[in-house]
């Protein structure tokens, strides 16, 4: 198994360099491949800041991305709630943080749109110190 790094995952999903994209799908065909959750926070942030996708393409790309045979995460679980919660409003990281904290009774923050959208999602709740 091989890991891949922020740059591999983001050349992958948006294919615009098409000679580095052809490199990284003879990786996703012939490798397993793990994404560490550091990879995933970053991508998401450049596909969202640099590429300006929209949360839902987001989920899409990563739900078909991580759902591929030979893709392996630390947290496919949690990964897959932040999207979910991503997607029903949370900023992406929040809802990662959120979801790995999940086991927590309490999530310290000072951002009130995130204390806001987090009510209710979980055990865990995101309140200020």
């Amino acid at each position: 198994m091989i890991a891949v790094d922020t740059n591999i995952v983001v050349r992958f999903l948006t294919r615009d360099d098409e000679s580095q994209f052809q490199k990284t799908l003879a990786l996703f065909k012939t490798d397993d491949l793990f994404i560490p959750d550091t990879v995933v926070l970053e991508s998401e942030w450049v596909l969202r800041y640099a590429y300006d996708f929209e949360p839902t393409a987001i989920a899409d790309a990563f739900t078909k991305l991580f759902g591929l045979s030979d893709v392996y995460l630390t947290n496919p679980d949690i990964i897959a709630q932040a999207i979910q919660w991503a997607l029903a409003g949370l900023d992406f990281s929040d809802a990662f943080h959120l979801a790995q904290s999940a086991q927590c009774d309490r999530l310290y923050s000072f951002d009130k749109k995130f204390i806001t959208k987090a009510k209710g999602l979980c055990p865990c709740r995101v309140v200020e110190p």
